[in-house]
């Protein structure tokens, strides 16, 4: 239902141009899965409750509440890594090949300047 809600509610508040419904799909389920983890992996819901903190050095849940603040956290830094690398790709190939065409090329369809072929018979 969240994945369904991110490729038809949350696409039309950011007005998002994803015809793949990429975004909507991956980033809303996945980022909902990785924090319902936190909360389906506490024992009085069925979950194994184990968890081990590297840090501490110790094991145990540490309750729901902290577990899905720790999955938050996760995200989070999920998300701001991601942000950072994509800026870098797209300026990277922003510099070596360009993003957009120009508006000539555009007008006149990409079919045309990109591929040498028309889409369609006129």
């Amino acid at each position: 239902m969240i994945c369904l809600w991110g490729v038809t509610g949350l696409k039309r508040i950011i007005k998002a141009d994803d015809s793949l419904d990429v975004f909507g799909v991956h980033a809303v389920g996945g980022i909902t899965g990785a924090l319902l983890t936190g909360v389906f992996n506490s024992p009085a819901l069925g979950g194994p409750g184990s968890v081990q903190d590297w840090v501490r050095m110790t094991t145990g849940y540490p309750g729901v509440i902290e577990q899905l603040l720790i999955q938050a956290k996760a995200v989070g830094i999920t998300i701001v890594w991601t942000a950072v690398v994509a800026l870098v790709a797209f300026k990277l190939a922003d510099v070596v090949f360009g993003l957009r065409v120009t508006e000539e090329q555009e007008r006149e369809g990409l079919d045309i300047t990109a591929h040498g072929e028309s889409a369609y018979d006129m």
